[in-house]
């Protein structure tokens, strides 16, 4: 009988916690198309200048190693 109650328990607290996510997730507000294609566009080209900086970081120091060596 115990085993029931703890697995009623369980399933409870499961049920409990996503209708809880759900009511979490009704009172978010999401971004409009045009934020979304802004902030893409955004994340994207810092990426690639991140990139473009690490890569010119990774020449000069690879002919730093070639002189030296």
């Amino acid at each position: 009988m115990a085993f029931l109650a703890r697995l009623k328990q369980g399933f409870g607290t499961t049920f409990s916690f996503f209708a809880d996510s759900w009511a979490e997730l009704k009172k978010v507000r999401w971004p409009s198309r045009k934020e979304l294609t802004s902030y893409s566009l955004i994340v994207f080209f810092t990426v690639i200048a991140v990139t473009i900086y690490f890569w010119l970081l990774d020449i000069g120091i690879s002919e730093l190693v070639q002189l030296i060596v």
